[in-house]
């Protein structure tokens, strides 16, 4: 990290910033490419070779790695590269494959089951129906952050820029075999749960506690891990959490979400240490900003939240990086993730990539075939 420079406040330069990244994946059958259990043969044999940073899912098709803490992103492309080809092997072995994609492109939730986990078990019996359906992988972003307070500053300003990190993440257009229309379907199908979406401003730690007091005492949720909110303080960690993207086919996405979202905060951070006064946009406008880029992802317009109004998606992601290059530049990152945003805007999302794959006539068969983890 770049030492303090001038105009710069102290505290922000002692803050650790430090990131890690959780990647949820499913498991297909090697021959026919249909979801499969993970919970029988992959995961004891990902364990050996990973130990506790691969973890059982919700559904027993889906599996989860965790990076260690890093420092750089290179550590972070490191720690990824080597737990996905990690992953991706130990399925090969039990005649499985690894499929990067938020949702699988044509199998039934109908067949599959939850992973015999008392947590997990305890969920499907609380959410019935909910709970079954959700076959959606996510990417989330964990970004280190000591102070509790400004945790909760550094999280409502973020706000706005929730659905930019969506639309370049969208993976997700294709649901038991039917293309949705939706670039993110994995949102329509979380949204569902009743603590998704973007919070409100909460102003401080106290509001925020007293939101989650609130949530507990109503029943609805049995713990803070409950909040599957797109953006949170998390109940694990010290850390704030994003949880808006979809999981992505490649590292170079990942490192370029994890990279974004960890600008984010630092500069977020700046502004809540110096006072940086906010206007925040209303709940309203974030939810349709945050619709429409599920829908189209970066292609076609996303809304401007300050606005508020619709915009082309690559000139809001633009407005984005405007806005996080001193950051980026101050901590030898712009280089590398300004070239991993353009290249996405240049090829397109994963949704999109899916949907070319199908219009040349391969079918969902040669999409998933697209999306599976190399092993080796």
């Amino acid at each position: 990290m770049a030492g303090p420079t001038s105009g710069k406040d102290c505290r922000v330069e002692a803050a650790s910033f430090t990131v890690g990244v959780e990647e949820e994946f499913h498991v297909v059958d090697a021959d026919g490419l249909q979801l499969c259990s993970a919970v029988r043969g992959v995961l004891g044999s990902a364990r050996r070779r990973l130990g506790e940073q691969v973890q059982a899912e919700l559904l027993d098709p889906q599996i989860e790695v965790e990076t260690s803490i890093c420092t750089r992103l290179s550590e972070v492309r490191t720690e990824l590269t080597r737990l996905r080809s990690g992953l991706a092997s130990s399925a090969e072995s039990q005649g499985r494959r690894i499929l990067a994609s938020a949702t699988h492109p044509f199998s039934t939730w109908e067949r599959q089951g939850v992973t015999p986990q008392p947590r997990y078990r305890q969920l499907a019996d609380d959410y019935r129906q909910l709970a079954r359906e959700q076959l959606v992988c996510a990417c989330h972003v964990h970004v280190a952050l000591q102070d509790p307070e400004a945790m909760v500053g550094v999280m409502d300003r973020t706000r706005p820029w929730l659905a930019v990190l969506l639309a370049l993440s969208a993976n997700s257009p294709f649901w038991e075999g039917v293309d949705t229309g939706y670039a993110s379907y994995r949102t329509a199908v979380f949204d569902r749960w009743p603590t998704t979406g973007t919070p409100l401003p909460m102003g401080s730690r106290a509001t925020f506690d007293a939101v989650v007091s609130d949530l507990l005492a109503t029943g609805v949720i049995r713990d803070a891990g409950a909040l599957y909110w797109d953006v949170r303080p998390s109940a694990r960690y010290p850390t704030l959490e994003f949880r808006v993207a979809d999981v992505c086919p490649t590292v170079d996405e990942a490192v370029m979400l994890a990279g974004l979202a960890r600008s984010l905060v630092r500069t977020c951070h700046r502004q809540v240490v110096n006072d940086v006064p906010v206007d925040h946009p209303r709940p309203e406008v974030v939810r349709a900003a945050r619709w429409r880029a599920s829908r189209h992802g970066v292609d076609g317009e996303l809304v401007d939240p300050v606005g508020p109004g619709p915009v082309p998606a690559a000139e809001l992601v633009q407005r984005l990086l405007a806005v996080l290059r001193d950051d980026l530049e101050d901590h030898g990152e712009w280089d590398e993730v300004s070239t991993l945003v353009r290249q996405q805007l240049d090829r397109g999302n994963g949704a999109r990539r899916q949907r070319e794959i199908a219009a040349r006539g391969g079918g969902p068969r040669a999409v998933v075939e697209h999306l599976l983890i190399p092993t080796g």
